[in-house]
C-alpha cells in the first residue's frame, strides 16, 4: 500500500520536512553520501565526486563499487574513494557488475541493509537505475539529487534495446507496474528533492507529485584557457565535427553519423562502448567517421578546441554535461531540441537546434550552422554559468537550512 504523502512545508522554494535539523551554534552535521552503483563514469559520478569533495569526511554508500571500470578517471577516484566506500551485500554476488539490470529488483534490500542511525543528513545521487531512496534514514534528513526518475519505467528512451518477444514484454510490463508503485513509495521517503534541470524537475512533479530545487550539475571548466593561443574553433576549426560521451543507444549517435555521411563531413567520436552499440555505429559509418575511443580530460580538451562544432543528438536528455563542457572550450553545439540541452544552449548564439530526431533535420541544422557567425567567447560565457564553484555554493546554501 502506498503511504500518504509526507507532510511538508514550503520555505523559499525548497521543501523542509517537519523536524528538520535545528541550527545550533558550533553544530556540524554528520553527512553520508549514497550512489546507485559505481562502475562507470558519467554525469552522476561527476556530481558524486564534487559532493565528496565538498564533504571530505562523508562516507559513500553504494550497491556495487568497481573502480577498475572508471576508465581514465580510475586512478584519481580510487585515491579519493577507496577508503570511503561502503558496498552492500551485492559485492558477494559473482559477476554482479554484469547483471546490473536484474539486480534492480533487489536494490531496495541492498540500501536497507546500511545503518544510517549515526547520520544527520543523507544525500543520495539517484540516476533512476536503482532505488537508493528506499534506505532506512532513521532520524536523518534525506536529500535526493535526482538525475532523473527511472527512464525505463516512464517511457523515456533508454540505453538498451528491449526484446520483441510479446510474452516477455507482458511479463516485464507487470514487473514494471510493480516497480512504479515501489518507485513512488520510496520517492515519498525524501525530505528534499534537487533536480539537475527544469526537465527533471517537471518529471519529479509529474511522477512523484513533489517539488524540487533546481541545481545544475557541476561542469569542470578549463583553467587558463586562451582562445588566442588556439584560435577560435567556432570559425577556424580543423575541419571536423565532434560528438561523444557514453556510447549508448539513447544518445542517438547514429543521427550525427548519418548526417555527416550524407554531407561527407569529418566526424570524430569519443567515448566508451555501452551495451554493444559501438559495433552498430561502426557498421553504418562512412570513410569520414573516426572513432577515437575513450579519452582523458586533456585529450578531450584538445578535441573540443579543434572541432568546428559538437553534435548532440541525445533523445530527451536529463541535463547533458557534455554540451556545456564543449561550450566551455569555445566549441558551439548543434543539438536535438529536447530535454536539458534546451536549457543550456542558446539558439543561434552558442549553437543551433534541430527539431526532428532525423538525419535530414540534423543535416539542415549543420547547414544553418555554417552560415552563422557564432562567437566562441559567447559559448565560454554561457558555460561559466554551470561552473563547479556555482554548484558548490548552491549546495552549501541549501544545506545551511538544515543546520
Amino acid at each position: 500500500m502506498i503511504p500518504k504523502k509526507i507532510n511538508i512545508k514550503k520555505n523559499n522554494g525548497s521543501l523542509l520536512s517537519k523536524g528538520a535539523v535545528r541550527r545550533t551554534e558550533g553544530f556540524c552535521p554528520k553527512i553520508a553520501l549514497v550512489q546507485d552503483y559505481i562502475k562507470e563514469f558519467g554525469g552522476a559520478e561527476s556530481v558524486l565526486e564534487t559532493l565528496s569533495d565538498i564533504f571530505p569526511d562523508a562516507p559513500i554508500f553504494t550497491s556495487i563499487y568497481k573502480p577498475q571500470f572508471l576508465g581514465p578517471h580510475a586512478s584519481r577516484l580510487q585515491k579519493k574513494w577507496d577508503h570511503r566506500v561502503h558496498q552492500s551485500f551485492f559485492k558477494f554476488i559473482p559477476f554482479a557488475h554484469k547483471i546490473i539490470s536484474p539486480l534492480r529488483l533487489l536494490s531496495p534490500l541492498a540500501f536497507k541493509s546500511f545503518d544510517f542511525s549515526k547520520f544527520d543528513v543523507i544525500i543520495s545521487s539517484a540516476t533512476g537505475a536503482y532505488f537508493p531512496n528506499s534506505l532506512n534514514k532513521k532520524s536523518a534528513k534525506l536529500i535526493c539529487y535526482c538525475h532523473t526518475p527511472p527512464r525505463y519505467l516512464y517511457g523515456l528512451p533508454t540505453a538498451r534495446n528491449f526484446t520483441k518477444n510479446k510474452f516477455i514484454k507482458i511479463i516485464v510490463g507487470f514487473i514494471n507496474h510493480y516497480l512504479r508503485l515501489l518507485d513512488f513509495h520510496y520517492s515519498q521517503n525524501v525530505d528534499q528533492y534537487i533536480a539537475n534541470s527544469h526537465t527533471t524537475a517537471a518529471r519529479i512533479q509529474k511522477y512523484y507529485r513533489r517539488d524540487a530545487v533546481i541545481i545544475n550539475p557541476p561542469v569542470e571548466l578549463p583553467k587558463n584557457f586562451s582562445l588566442s593561443s588556439k584560435g577560435d574553433p567556432a570559425t577556424a576549426g580543423e575541419g571536423f565535427y565532434l560528438t561523444g560521451g557514453r556510447l549508448a543507444r539513447a544518445k542517438r549517435f547514429d543521427i550525427a553519423i548519418q548526417a555527416c555521411n550524407q554531407l561527407k563531413l569529418k566526424l570524430k567520436i569519443f567515448g566508451r562502448d555501452f551495451s554493444g552499440v559501438l559495433d552498430e555505429l561502426k557498421s553504418t559509418s562512412g570513410p569520414t567517421i573516426e572513432f577515437v575511443g575513450e579519452v582523458n580530460q586533456e585529450e578531450k580538451a584538445k578535441l573540443y578546441q579543434s572541432a568546428k562544432a559538437f553534435i548532440f543528438s541525445a533523445d530527451q536528455e536529463d541535463f547533458g554535461i557534455v554540451p556545456v563542457e564543449s561550450m566551455s572550450y569555445g566549441c558551439p553545439v548543434i543539438a536535438y531540441q529536447s530535454g536539458g540541452v534546451t536549457e543550456t544552449v542558446v539558439a543561434n548564439k552558442t549553437g543551433v537546434f534541430f527539431e526532428e530526431l532525423t538525419s535530414a533535420s540534423c543535416v539542415a541544422a549543420i547547414q544553418k550552422f555554417k552560415k552563422l557567425k557564432i562567437k566562441s567567447t559567447d559559448c565560454i560565457s554561457r558555460a561559466a554559468e554551470f561552473s563547479i564553484e556555482k554548484f558548490i555554493q548552491k549546495i552549501k546554501n541549501l544545506l545551511s537550512q538544515y543546520y
